[in-house]
């Protein structure tokens, strides 16, 4: 273990949460909006959804679900679309940026792999972001186990061998 690690200030659940919902705002609601306009309105087929909201204020669960069913065939293709963007995106700014999305420079943080504190790799980067849909399962547990652990690694840090760390 390097001698840095004697003195690295690990980045606890709330600093990351801010961090994680900056990003919502500055990079995943651009891209939602990109892949919006590139579906022609079948991506997050908004009055689908508003459908399927009145349906469900109604009481009428049949037409609920034939609503969110439509939403859902017409969608999924674009929901790939933008896992994959959003993968690609996460990953240059991981790599490029010195291990920190815009939430993540803001908040002073940055993701480091987690035996040497160097930069990440950019098979790190892809487990991370992987490791991302798997910590939300069940009930982002992967997310809330930061808060416990003396590393503050979530289960995504820890498929990945990185962690998150204050940058200096």
């Amino acid at each position: 273990m390097p001698q840095d690690n004697l003195h690295v200030r690990y980045a606890g659940f709330w600093v990351r949460f801010v961090a994680s919902m900056i990003d919502t705002v500055v990079v995943g609601l651009p891209l939602v909006y990109l892949i919006y306009i590139i579906s022609n309105g079948n991506y997050m087929n908004i009055a689908s959804l508003l459908d399927a909201f009145k349906a469900a204020q109604a009481g009428n669960v049949n037409m609920t679900m034939y609503y969110l069913n439509q939403n859902g065939h017409n969608s999924l293709f674009w929901e790939v679309i933008m896992e994959i963007l959003l993968a690609f995106v996460v990953t240059v700014f991981w790599k490029n940026f010195r291990g920190a999305t815009p939430g993540k420079k803001i908040m002073k943080i940055k993701i480091v792999d987690a035996k040497t504190l160097q930069p990440i790799s950019t098979s790190q980067a892809l487990v991370r972001f992987i490791g991302y849909i798997i910590s939300t399962l069940p009930l982002c547990f992967g997310f809330v186990m930061i808060a416990f652990r003396d590393d503050k690694r979530g289960l995504h840090d820890l498929l990945a061998r990185t962690c998150v760390i204050y940058d200096r």
